[in-house]
């Protein structure tokens, strides 16, 4: 991998693939946008447009980062051509092993050894991931977090397999993201589903119990403890059908602690799955 000019190629148009091709395009890297859905991938490049304008017009963003984005930033509904020449692939499809597995497979029928492959999951195993995959050496998590132009942090996870050096290389990768990286063990929930998910559950299981209202179970955490944002408006923005997947993932791995609150389900059996939709915890109409 080359450490001085990477190119980048995310695997997935949605909200997460969308800004982390955002933030790579922007920190001057060549980054191509893959989905089979090309309205979707337009759709995400035109939207990494409007946060980024809305950002510059705030004053949170360089006005030269629009020239970036537009200089570095492509697009492709072909994955074979999307990732031809990526130094780096990230994978920010849905949650679920087998497809992670498939896409990051067809990838590495392209790309070159030496070429990292990546997954943003924010739970499931890196090792099993790499353990399907060719070189598992080379395979390693970057958990971003939404919004990802906005948060800080990448969560650097490291398979049984993954060679140090990768590590390494995607560490400073991750600096010249602007972000910061932590590197976490490929353990269930890693560092901060694990605490994140289980504050989030506590939350939902209390408004269940009608311990206090939506509003100040998440005041209580932002007053309280200087969280900048409550557990259940968190929720809602990560989405709540995503949180009942991780919750359900690490039910199973760890224990009851994780058991996901029949509210929870109920939600989202509802449709009611946060911001996205336009209503969760919260209503956002």
């Amino acid at each position: 991998m080359n450490d001085t000019q990477h190119r980048i190629a995310v695997i997935g148009a949605g909200t997460m693939g969308q800004g982390i091709a955002q933030v790579a395009a922007t920190s001057g890297f060549p980054t191509t946008l893959f989905d089979i859905d090309g309205a979707r991938v337009e759709g995400a490049v035109a939207g990494a447009k409007k946060f980024l304008a809305k950002s510059i017009e705030k004053g949170k963003a360089p006005a030269e980062a629009a020239d970036a984005l537009d200089a570095n930033l492509g697009s492709a509904t072909d994955l074979s051509e999307a990732v031809k020449g990526a130094s780096v692939v990230v994978e920010a499809v849905p949650e679920d092993l087998a497809l992670k597995v498939r896409v990051l497979g067809e990838a590495a029928e392209t790309v070159d050894a030496a070429c990292v492959l990546a997954s943003n999951t924010s739970s499931l195993s890196i090792s099993k991931l790499a353990a399907e995959l060719p070189n598992p050496s080379r395979v390693i998590g970057m958990h971003f977090f939404n919004p990802v132009p906005i948060m800080k942090l990448i969560e650097v996870v490291k398979g049984d397999a993954t060679d140090d050096a990768v590590v390494d290389s995607i560490v400073d990768l991750s600096r010249r993201l602007t972000k910061e990286p932590i590197v976490v063990r490929d353990l269930p929930g890693f560092a901060t589903s694990r605490l994140g998910v289980v504050l989030g559950l506590e939350a939902c299981r209390m408004l269940e119990d009608g311990v206090a209202s939506v509003e100040d179970i998440d005041r209580a955490m932002e007053l309280g403890y200087r969280h900048p944002m409550g557990p259940l408006k968190l929720t809602d923005l990560v989405g709540l059908d995503v949180r009942l997947a991780i919750a359900e993932h690490l039910h199973r791995e760890l224990g009851e602690q994780f058991r996901p609150p029949e509210l929870l389900r109920r939600k989202v059996a509802d449709g009611e799955l946060g911001k996205k939709v336009g209503r969760g915890f919260y209503d956002y109409s």
